[in-house]
């Protein structure tokens, strides 16, 4: 007998800042405890900024993930991922991986060279999944009060 097929994954690049987004968001904001959480119209600078962009994850045609570029001003060539989060009934289907692998190669096309992020200690399935990917720890860059951990990727071209 064959196995079921699994599950279509479908990664799509933002343009507008849609319902959809900011809910998605707003349950990752909800999942993580975030205190300082992006405004609508600062979601929709996101998407505008070419050198930054939001990617929603679709599981059939459910969203079910999603991922920040952030342009980081601060550091030359640098962007900064944010908001990554799989909703728990879609986890298994690598769908972070397929997040990640499209933030990265969106980044590398606008020339960025690191991808930076910060976490916290509890969250240690991200941790492993970033560091599983070749994020290293680093030094504290942002003045993020929730983070405790802060990890960089230099991007190969």
């Amino acid at each position: 007998m064959s196995q079921p097929k699994p599950p279509a994954v479908r990664i799509v690049r933002l343009t507008e800042a849609t319902e959809k987004a900011l809910r998605i968001i707003h349950e990752y904001y909800e999942a993580v405890h975030v205190v300082k959480r992006d405004k609508p119209e600062e979601i929709q600078q996101l998407i505008d900024d070419p050198a930054s962009g939001i990617w929603l994850a679709y599981l059939e045609d459910e969203v079910a993930g999603c991922v920040v570029l952030r342009r980081l001003e601060s550091i030359p060539l640098a962007g900064e991922c944010k908001r990554l989060y799989v909703k728990p009934t879609a986890r298994g289907h690598h769908i972070a991986d397929q997040l990640l692998d499209a933030q990265e190669e969106y980044a590398r096309t606008q020339g960025l060279e690191w991808i930076y992020l910060d976490s916290y200690d509890d969250l240690k399935t991200a941790i492993a999944l970033y560091e599983k990917r070749g994020y290293e720890r680093c030094e504290r860059y942002n003045d993020n009060p929730q983070a405790t951990l802060f990890m960089r990727k230099r991007l190969d071209a």
